[in-house]
């Protein structure tokens, strides 16, 4: 490690107030230069310019291996984590477990694999209030259930899940993982699951467009790559006049060449987070998050999300009485807060690069609010 956390944070210069990283993280200074690179390489079309476009596949996938700890070739990217998590479940046959309230990625897949083939059957778990944990697991799980998917962190509670000890209830069972909403910021264990599938837009800071589908042995194994794409054979360069049958390798779950100036976006910031470390960045939002609960509690707004520091990650939820939600909504908006209102509760997401200044916006219009509302 040669970067540090503070160095990390300082390259980053989103307006004061922005704390919705859990729907979009706006990029830094290294992003940001990459596709300035990039870009101008393409603009220029110069005699042996593009060389550096078609390396950008092989550097994404070492990136994202040197943080997951799968082998680069168990790894395709992908452009966001529909499309990785779609890959998956159009390929199993057999039941699979999930909750109803995980994001539609996952149970769009579910649903949409079983009406296209018949050959998936989606298991709804009753969850302990929208978490997905080991215990309310055990006693859903039959002999027809071949997979469980969850989300590394529930975009809606914020709950941090517990991949090691649903490993331990669901045997040897495949885990999928939309790891969306951790991967960036959670030092998660992700050798314990079968599929891991993330995007960069929100806490990797990579921007839309950047994302992976990892896949361990016992994954390729049982997987059929239903959506697999001229680019997913064994063939070394474009296989003309027959089809192929898929790679034995995640290159199997391919459709067509990425875009490379994505890959090498994605791989540009997961470089500097493996640089800075996951557990550095996680340690910093720690403390940010710590700063938004503190200004919660000032004005003694109901918060529903994890407190406890091992069942959480950046995600805090604010749920106000309904008739207190609009009122808060505006008071947010008028002070320039960025944040996600949905379902009748205020998502609050800060990032390592959090200041001081957009804490006590939060907390200005925390008073607004208070003082509108009568609640102070």
């Amino acid at each position: 490690m040669t970067l540090d956390i503070d160095d990390y944070a300082a390259r980053f210069h989103e307006e004061p107030g922005y704390l919705d990283f859990a729907a979009a993280g706006p990029i830094g200074d290294t992003v940001r230069a990459e596709a300035e690179a990039f870009l101008t390489l393409l603009a220029g079309g110069r005699f042996g310019s593009l060389a550096p476009f078609f390396e950008q596949n092989a550097r994404v996938r070492a990136a994202v291996s040197a943080l997951t700890g799968f082998r680069t070739d168990q790894i395709a990217f992908q452009p966001n984590t529909s499309q990785g998590l779609m890959h998956t479940l159009f390929g199993i046959t057999g039941g699979v477990a999930l909750s109803p309230a995980e994001f539609p990625s996952l149970t769009f897949a579910t649903v949409r694999a079983q009406q296209a083939l018949g050959v998936v059957a989606p298991q709804w778990l009753e969850t302990d209030h929208g978490r997905v944990t080991p215990g309310n697991i055990r006693d859903q799980l039959d002999s027809s259930t071949v997979a469980v998917a969850v989300s590394l962190v529930d975009f809606r509670t914020g709950h941090l899940v517990d991949l090691e000890g649903i490993r331990q209830v669901i045997g040897d069972r495949l885990l999928i993982v939309d790891a969306i909403q951790g991967f960036g910021v959670v030092d998660a264990p992700y050798g314990v699951a079968d599929v891991v599938a993330a995007g960069g837009q929100k806490w990797v800071r990579s921007g839309w467009g950047t994302g992976f589908l990892a896949l361990s042995d016992r994954a390729l194994e049982h997987l059929t790559p239903v959506w697999s794409g001229f680019t997913a054979s064994e063939h070394e360069g474009l296989p003309l006049d027959e089809v192929l049958p898929p790679a034995s390798d995640a290159r199997a779950y391919t459709v067509s060449n990425g875009d490379p100036i994505a890959m090498a976006r994605f791989a540009a910031a997961l470089e500097e987070l493996a640089d800075v470390g996951v557990a550095a960045v996680n340690a910093r939002l720690a403390e940010k998050v710590s700063a938004v609960l503190d200004v919660a509690d000032e004005f003694a707004i109901p918060v529903v999300s994890p407190r406890a520091e091992p069942e959480r990650a950046g995600i805090v939820v604010l749920e106000p009485t309904p008739e207190q939600l609009t009122v808060l909504a505006a008071a947010l908006h008028n002070h320039g807060v960025s944040v996600t209102v949905r379902g009748g509760t205020v998502r609050v997401a800060p990032h390592v690069s959090t200041d001081l200044e957009t804490i006590e916006l939060l907390r200005s219009a925390l008073l607004s609010f208070a003082t509108a509302s009568g609640a102070r």
